[in-house]
């Protein structure tokens, strides 16, 4: 068994690869060769009032490339005002700390192949996911992005719609000027585009063929009457307005979980299902981050259309070139991380990267 860091996947993982290893995920979905769960939360109130903790997991895995995987996370959650926003900060066991990783397992033996960091990975996967979405909803002429967020979304971000688009010019907006010039010096000099600051949210949008939500706010980033026509958009922190809705004319979602055969009506759409303790706790009044994302319904929605009906040509994304589009990834997350850990899982034996672990040490000869 390996153990995989952060260190390693960064050396083995190119952002084009996942871009490929998800989109192919996405039909094995629709096939019905792989199938996963919406991601699940469970959250306890900390005792101090103003924090929780929350686990998260999601999985999934495949009968074609015979990985299966669960991800893991650990965090204690607060919500504070910062740059005239709220926004979510989390960590474990102390500030700058995360705990998030990667059982990757065998579907034909059972064996248990790797543990994984999932830092980096996470980074990489949330960006393709916008990438392809981009690539069968924005333009094909689309050069010119607005950024919402200068951290580490912001960044996968750019390196991902360059993989599908001839993105030219960036306008990056971020609360702190510190940050938001540093993206675009770093940017500027690693993909070789031009990238600026700006100073208002509003000047992330003008003239932007593609806009991304890529901050840790809990608040609304995106903001319909700043969309202009044959926008595409992506929002994976933060999100959209009410009228960002109405403005909308096509929402392309990549994927819904499959239900339980044992129940083939029950197939929530939510992009996760959250438990909570003490659900009278006053402290969930200060969290906001528990709103569940779903393709929005009723008079005045947008068309919903699916990966899997654009890929079989059953429905086209965009109509015409003046038309706002959104993507979204749907909760599929599950089917995600066995895609891409088993990537890094390949390249890592291949290049005899990662730390050699007993396999041993995690079986038992007591039948479970």
């Amino acid at each position: 068994m390996l153990l995989i860091d952060n260190e390693a996947t960064a050396t083995v993982l190119a952002m084009p690869a996942v871009v490929a290893v998800l989109e192919q995920t996405y039909r094995d979905l629709a096939g019905g060769h792989a199938i996963c769960r919406p991601r699940i939360d469970m959250r306890f109130p900390v005792g101090d009032g103003d924090a929780i903790y929350q686990w998260g997991s999601m999985e999934g895995g495949s009968a074609a490339s015979g990985y299966y995987a669960i991800r893991m996370k650990s965090d204690v959650l607060t919500e504070v005002e910062y740059g005239g926003t709220r926004t979510q900060e989390k960590y474990c066991v102390s500030p700058g700390n995360f705990c998030g990783l990667i059982l990757l397992l065998s579907t034909r033996t059972g064996e248990p192949l790797a543990l994984l960091n999932d830092g980096v990975l996470q980074h990489m996967r949330v960006g393709a996911d916008s990438a392809i979405g981009a690539k069968y909803a924005a333009r094909t002429d689309a050069r010119v992005l607005g950024m919402l967020g200068s951290g580490g979304m912001a960044r996968s971000h750019l390196e991902a719609l360059l993989a599908v688009r001839p993105i030219e010019r960036v306008q990056v907006y971020s609360p702190t000027t510190a940050n938001r010039e540093r993206y675009a010096a770093e940017m500027s000099e690693r993909h070789g585009v031009d990238v600026f600051a700006v100073s208002h949210p509003r000047d992330a949008f003008r003239g932007a063929d593609i806009v991304a939500g890529c901050t840790d706010a809990a608040a609304e980033v995106i903001v319909g009457d700043w969309l202009e026509p044959g926008t595409h958009v992506t929002c994976v922190g933060g999100r959209p307005d009410a009228r960002t809705f109405e403005v909308l004319d096509t929402w392309l979602r990549l994927g819904t979980a499959p239900a339980p055969v044992n129940d083939p009506s029950w197939r929530p759409t939510d992009e996760f299902l959250a438990y909570v303790a003490r659900p009278e706790d006053p402290v969930w009044a200060r969290h906001s981050h528990g709103r569940v994302r779903r393709p929005p319904e009723g008079p005045g929605a947008p068309r919903v259309v699916t990966f899997d009906d654009v890929v079989a040509g059953r429905a086209r994304v965009r109509t015409g070139a003046g038309d706002i589009t959104y993507s979204e990834r749907g909760n599929v997350q599950g089917a995600q991380f066995f895609a891409v850990a088993g990537h890094v899982y390949e390249q890592c034996r291949e290049r005899g990267l990662g730390h050699e672990l007993p396999t041993s040490w995690f079986l038992q000869d007591i039948r479970d």
